[in-house]
């Protein structure tokens, strides 16, 4: 079976000699070289055209996004593994967007990393589940809460139902119409799904309206 070409990219020795001392134990992979910089690393890419290159994010001289754009641009076919302690929003999507195939945090195992290699080869991807998770929110369509639906001045009436307010004194509060305040107040009841506006002002109170901190979907 033909090896697996790996490099290992990551600013911190330990880290490098650790992932390198258990790459040689494997027969299946063929170790190539290390960096310490995403430059270093696209110069040494370019040198050797690995397979696999197990990438850090945060470095200097040269980031792991900044890295796994320039590798690909003149090594397509190469799968490049995020190996990081980063997965907030900021560092999740743009490796993804940069092309990194797969994305793994450094709490994972040895053994789970080197199985992320041989998927990789295959074009399966591996993506951490607290990354998964980040990305499957990204994509799922938000539901909206009920009050989002309201207009702004239905959400003033809101706030004064909210308030125990009767018609007549959100009239003088707003300075509208009875007939106006009765019309918003039976839209609100509508978009809420509510029966009257004990209820709408119940909901009011629940999502924290009365002080303008409305929770969203």
């Amino acid at each position: 079976m033909e090896k697996v070409k790996v490099m290992i990219v990551d600013d911190h020795e330990m880290v490098r000699l650790g992932m390198k001392t258990y790459l040689l134990t494997e027969e299946r992979i063929e170790f190539l070289g290390e960096a310490s910089s995403g430059n270093e690393a696209a110069k040494l890419a370019k040198l050797y055209m690995p397979d696999v290159i197990l990438m850090d994010l945060l470095m200097e001289n040269g980031n792991g996004i900044e890295a796994t754009e320039k590798v690909l641009s003149f090594h397509p076919h190469c799968k490049i593994i995020i190996l990081t302690s980063y997965y907030d929003d900021e560092k999740v999507f743009p490796a993804i967007e940069a092309g990194a195939h797969s994305y793994l945090l450094k709490t994972a195992s040895a053994e789970e990393v080197t199985e992320a290699v041989y998927k990789a080869v295959k074009g399966e991807a591996v993506i951490a589940s607290k990354v998964a998770d980040k990305m499957l929110n990204r994509f799922r369509p938000q539901k909206k809460m009920p009050h989002e639906e309201l207009t702004s001045r239905e959400m003033d009436v809101l706030k004064c139902l909210g308030e125990g307010m009767t018609n007549q004194q959100i009239s003088e509060m707003l300075f509208i119409g009875i007939k106006t305040v009765k019309t918003h107040v039976s839209n609100i009841l509508s978009k809420l799904g509510v029966d009257d506006r004990t209820q709408a002002a119940v909901y009011a109170n629940r999502n924290g309206i009365l002080h303008g901190e409305e929770k969203k979907g």
